[in-house]
């Protein structure tokens, strides 16, 4: 994978980037979102690929990106699909600071010392090239203001986004209301991208511990309809829906990992 194009991970890092502050929007939901964003990276230089809701390795190939090949290696050491909650919210935080570092080194960003209250020392961010975070930004103000379908990178990119609570950041106060609903629409142009979106939205809302169950056939005698019991406690099981960030349902999504990658 050259260095002529910015990746996934990369690009939601740019966009949480305060140029004002030199800090990262989210910080806590953006580590998440990396490491979502990896998985969408690798899903498209065909690296990856679902298998239910599931990810499998299908090319264990390096991609000549380090940090891209730093969790294919790790994916691949499981030795088996790995689910993308378990994944994403597996013992793997810091990506932030790590990509923070990766983009230092390639020259997208540089790092200014500083003190806090005179004492304590920080570090913050600044873009080398504020032209690089315009071009990613007016991709999604494109998307949102024209409803043109996006292309799949910008579809992701939207859909990771707005996992993390970045429409806040990037559409905020009242004004910024109907941009922040049009980015989570987005999230329907790009099967990848939403999946692994919704699933960053299950671990921040703790209901990745099982596993997701494709709707019951209606009719009778099926789990869903008159006489069947869908479950060991005889009764019907409510269909459950998919958490925004701050905890708020979405519509619920039907099918699996699957199916949705299949439309």
């Amino acid at each position: 994978m050259g260095r002529s194009r910015r990746t996934i991970p990369e690009e939601l890092l740019l966009l949480a980037l305060d140029p004002a502050t030199g800090t990262t929007a989210q910080p806590q939901s953006l580590d998440l979102g990396l490491a979502g964003a990896q998985l969408v990276e690798l899903a498209l230089a065909g690296r990856i690929a679902p298998d239910g809701d599931r990810i499998a390795v299908v090319m264990p190939r390096p991609t000549g990106d380090p940090t891209l090949d730093s969790a294919l290696e790790l994916l691949r050491r499981r030795g088996s699909p790995v689910r993308a909650v378990h994944w994403i919210g597996g013992p793997r935080l810091g990506l932030r600071q790590i990509y923070l570092a990766h983009l230092e080194r390639c020259g997208m960003v540089h790092a200014v010392s500083g003190q806090m209250c005179g004492v304590l020392p920080t570090t913050r961010y600044q873009a080398t090239d504020t032209a690089i975070s315009r071009d990613i930004r007016s991709r999604l103000d494109s998307a949102i203001r024209t409803g043109v379908p996006p292309d799949p990178r910008t579809a992701a990119l939207a859909a990771l986004a707005h996992a993390v609570g970045l429409g806040k950041h990037l559409y905020p106060g009242n004004e910024g209301r109907s941009s922040r609903s049009r980015l989570r629409d987005l999230i329907r142009h790009d099967p990848m991208g939403g999946l692994v979106a919704h699933a960053v939205m299950d671990v921040q809302n703790g209901v990745a511990a099982q596993p997701r169950r494709s709707p019951a056939p209606a009719g009778p005698g099926g789990p869903g309809g008159p006489g069947g019991h869908g479950g060991p406690g005889g009764g019907r099981q409510p269909a459950r829906t998919a958490p925004e960030p701050g905890g708020v349902p979405m519509q619920p999504r039907r099918g699996s990992m699957a199916r949705a990658v299949a439309h």
